[in-house]
């Protein structure tokens, strides 16, 4: 398959959790992955990353050397790795897996809003990339609050020029009747205008309508998968749609009765 997926989120979103729990599906189904670290101040990861950026840019080292806070620190990590692509594409490009998985720094405006970024996502894999947005669970639960995560979907997708899919991430947390409703507004514009104005009247209420009224007009993908790293749940929705974005047609994949999670074991 040979597709780059980044996932994308604001922090607490689940990203990295994410990767671990896809990268156990996609080996519980013959596919072959490369984990990739970006996030240079990571302190504990579910996961053994193949590619570690902190090995050459750590967080704490650029804070000592250069007096620097946390965040003044991410900048100038995040510009440090933008300058010197190539050792990390080359590393990358050695692995020859199906599947490349990309987890990004945990500050979202680090990763999007900064030039280097777009360098990154531009360089590492050009025109086989797809970014998988997570949308915050409890943000999503009412109308205005999915609409603010919407628009930062739709300005991830606007800065990177990459196929998006977005994803509704701890699936597992919300109720069946709150999945289908969140399902409803990115797919009915209207629905979720008409479900922010029955909300009181305010300022966040006036501008979350204008927001749904924008993303009406603009070219977005109308369905968000809900995904759940406890049970499995969207994971193969999920490769169907990197299938589709990067234009292969292989056979369908073979599956599981269940979702192995952590610690668990494939059946013989």
């Amino acid at each position: 398959m040979d597709a780059t997926v980044y996932f994308v989120g604001t922090a607490g979103a689940g990203k990295s959790t994410l990767v671990a729990a896809y990268d156990r599906w996609a080996k519980q189904h013959g596919l072959s992955t490369t984990l990739v670290n970006l996030d240079p101040g990571a302190e504990a990861l579910p996961y053994e990353p193949d590619i570690d950026i902190r090995d050459t840019v750590r967080l704490t080292d650029i804070m000592e050397e250069h007096g620097l806070g946390p965040n003044g620190a991410q900048v100038a990590a995040a510009d440090m790795i933008a300058l010197d692509l190539t050792d990390l594409v080359e590393e990358i490009g050695s692995y020859r897996a199906d599947l490349t998985l990309v987890d990004t720094p945990g500050q979202l405006e680090l990763f999007v809003f900064r030039a280097a970024g777009k360098h990154i996502v531009e360089t590492i894999a050009p025109q086989r990339s797809v970014v998988a947005y997570l949308l915050d669970p409890f943000l999503a639960r009412t109308a205005s609050g999915f609409a603010s995560q919407l628009m930062l979907a739709a300005t991830t997708h606007f800065r990177f020029q990459e196929p998006l899919v977005p994803l509704l991430s701890k699936g597992d947390v919300l109720e069946e009747e709150t999945m289908q409703t969140i399902q409803q507004w990115a797919a009915d514009a209207e629905a979720l205008e008409a479900d922010i104005l029955r909300d009181e009247p305010s300022m966040n209420r006036e501008m979350a309508a204008h927001v749904a009224r924008l993303l009406d007009t603009m070219e977005h993908e109308p369905h968000v998968i809900p995904v759940s790293s406890a049970d499995g749940l969207g994971l193969e929705e999920l490769y169907a749609q990197v299938q589709s974005v990067v234009g292969e047609r292989e056979e369908s994949t073979p599956e599981y009765d269940t979702f192995l999670g952590p610690g668990q074991e494939e059946p013989a």
